[in-house]
C-alpha cells in the first residue's frame, strides 16, 4: 500500500529533525496520545516532540501499514536517544493533516 502523504511527511520530518515540518503535518486541534499521556493541539504536541521525538533524535522507519475503518495502523521501528524498538501508531487523517495519533 502507498503511504499517505501526511504520514510520509511525519516520518521524513522526524528523521530530518525538522520541527516546523513535523508540526505542519498536524491539524491545529490535533490530538496525540502516547501510552495514555494526552496532548491536544500543536502547542502541546510540540512539547511532546521535544521530549519524546525530535528532541531525543528519534529516527523512524515504517515496518508496515494497514488501513482500517478510516485510520491507518502503522508499525514503526524507532531508534534514538529515547525509546528504541517497534511500536504501533494509529493515525486519523483529514486531507493532508493528522487529526489524531495514538501510540501504543
Amino acid at each position: 500500500m502507498t503511504t499517505p502523504e501526511s504520514i510520509r511527511r511525519f516520518v521524513e520530518a522526524t528523521n530530518a529533525g525538522d520541527t516546523e515540518a513535523f508540526l505542519d503535518t498536524f491539524a491545529d486541534d490535533a490530538f496525540l496520545s502516547d501510552w495514555g499521556r494526552s496532548f491536544q493541539g500543536r502547542e502541546q504536541i510540540a512539547r511532546w516532540n521535544q521530549s519524546d521525538n525530535i528532541g531525543v533524535k528519534s529516527h523512524l522507519r515504517i515496518v508496515n501499514i494497514t488501513p482500517a475503518e478510516g485510520t491507518y495502523r502503522v508499525r514503526i521501528a524507532v531508534k534514538g536517544k529515547g525509546f528504541n524498538g517497534e511500536g504501533d501508531m494509529t493515525f486519523t487523517l483529514d486531507g493532508d493533516r493528522i487529526t489524531s495519533l495514538v501510540i501504543t
